[in-house]
């Protein structure tokens, strides 16, 4: 697999994951409020975590874009006569 794809996949895969990092930076946001209020109503967190998770999907959105870009262009190493057959 290519850098590129490598990191695209990796970041894909690691984007839903929450860790602890250990640089951060304190930002300050101007939000709608009406759009802060039903961020935290449909995440039911508080507002960092709320944010870190809008990030979050922000990033892996991104990382899929890429992915998407990539269909058919990545020899995988998969039978798949041989995954129908193991049903």
């Amino acid at each position: 697999m290519r850098s590129v794809e490598s990191t695209i996949l990796k970041t894909g895969i690691s984007a839903g994951n929450l860790c602890d990092v250990d640089e951060k930076r304190k930002i300050t946001l101007e939000v709608p409020e009406d759009l802060l209020e039903r961020a935290l109503a449909a995440s039911g967190e508080g507002i960092t975590r709320t944010v870190r998770r809008g990030l979050e999907l922000v990033a892996a959105g991104r990382a899929y874009e890429e992915l998407r870009r990539l269909r058919g262009k990545v020899k995988l190493g998969i039978d798949l006569e041989a995954l129908r057959g193991d049903r």
